[in-house]
């Protein structure tokens, strides 16, 4: 098991992330999303709520150059169901699923981003209620190695959580020109009890420069309510 803020603090540019798991107490489920950015138009953005969810907004709407993959809603709530995403898959998922699709399914009509050379990965995470218990599944749609003519489509299912420990996915690998893709299985890291506390401390792991904002949802198993925290860089 690695230590989140540890894994964090040694990437300067892991560009979106999501984290979802349990609390050490078993009693909550946890969603995270962070986003990152090198550009002035992507560093121009805040997370706002909307709904039950959030959505991205240009924090200097003058400023906004292009919004096509900047500008979506993250996080959606579709009944028991929160769905947690890193472009506008989350309304693709949303709307497949209230028609009777998986989560796995809806995925397969998406691919990668179209950012060429970078092919930014779309990454994605559901987490579903069941009556006391939950189970939640990450996915990665990628290039293959950088080549648009293959898309890599992964699905990570996690049944029965335990306590304390969650998974860890996001888009690129590591900083660079052009920015590798993440590799492997989502990473298994730590989680604690304390919301303000894994918030903070996974906002000040994320490097000054590149953190643009971060979203932290923990979710009582039992009853459905939930706590928010959400951080903007631009305020």
């Amino acid at each position: 098991m690695l230590n989140l803020f540890d894994e964090l603090k040694s990437n300067s540019y892991p560009g979106r992330g999501i984290v979802l798991g349990k609390t050490a107490d078993g009693t909550k489920a946890v969603a995270a999303y962070f986003i990152m950015g090198r550009s002035e138009n992507s560093r121009n953005r805040v997370f706002v709520e909307d709904g039950e969810g959030i959505k991205t907004k240009a924090f200097d709407e003058a400023k906004l150059v292009d919004p096509s993959l900047i500008i979506y809603s993250p996080v959606r709530v579709l009944g028991n169901k929160t769905i947690v995403t890193n472009g506008d898959q989350t309304d693709t998922i949303y709307e497949l699923m209230n028609k009777q699709f998986t989560f796995e399914q809806a995925l397969r009509t998406r691919e990668f981003e179209p950012d060429a050379p970078n092919y930014t990965p779309r990454i994605s995470g559901i987490i579903k209620l069941d009556d006391g218990n939950f189970n939640y599944a990450l996915s990665i749609l990628k290039s293959a190695n950088g080549n648009p003519e293959s898309c890599e489509r992964f699905t990570f299912t996690y049944s029965n959580p335990l306590d304390g420990q969650g998974h860890f996915i996001h888009t690129y690998k590591c900083d660079g020109n052009p920015i590798p893709t993440f590799e492997g299985e989502p990473k298994l890291v730590e989680i604690g009890n304390d919301i303000n506390e894994f918030a903070q401390n996974i906002w000040d792991s994320l490097n000054q420069d590149n953190k643009v904002s971060l979203f932290v949802r923990f979710i009582d198993t039992k009853s459905g309510k939930y706590d928010t925290v959400i951080i903007n860089k631009n305020k």
